[in-house]
């Protein structure tokens, strides 16, 4: 499998738990203390950082530091339109299209050789 390949799975799975540690709680605790809500994200959280730093050491080894911001950036935005849709239950507007176009842009002064 090619090591962006591997790098893109590796951070969607991660992004996936980062989402849920960020945002999760604010549907499903928030009559809890912030305390409790902030050791549960964080919990959560430590599952995204055993995904996230090999994701990023495997990416490393052949893209740069700013390809791998910009394509967690993607990643992102990809994860969290969903999940704020369907989980959150959020309207979903055009801003997320114009925000993704200029994801867009993103991408293509960062990979341009």
């Amino acid at each position: 499998m090619p090591v962006w390949l591997q790098t893109l799975a590796l951070l969607s799975l991660s992004n996936v738990f980062m989402t849920f540690a960020w945002y999760g709680h604010l549907k499903t605790l928030n009559t809890k203390h912030w305390v409790i809500a902030a050791l549960i994200s964080w919990g959560i959280a430590l599952f995204e950082y055993m995904i996230m730093v090999p994701a990023n050491r495997i990416g490393y080894t052949e893209l740069s530091v700013s390809q791998l911001k910009i394509m967690q950036e993607v990643i992102t935005l990809a994860i969290f339109v969903p999940f704020s849709v369907m989980y959150m239950q959020q309207p979903l507007k055009l801003d997320y299209l114009w925000a993704g176009l200029c994801l867009l842009g993103a991408v293509y002064f960062i990979f341009r050789s």
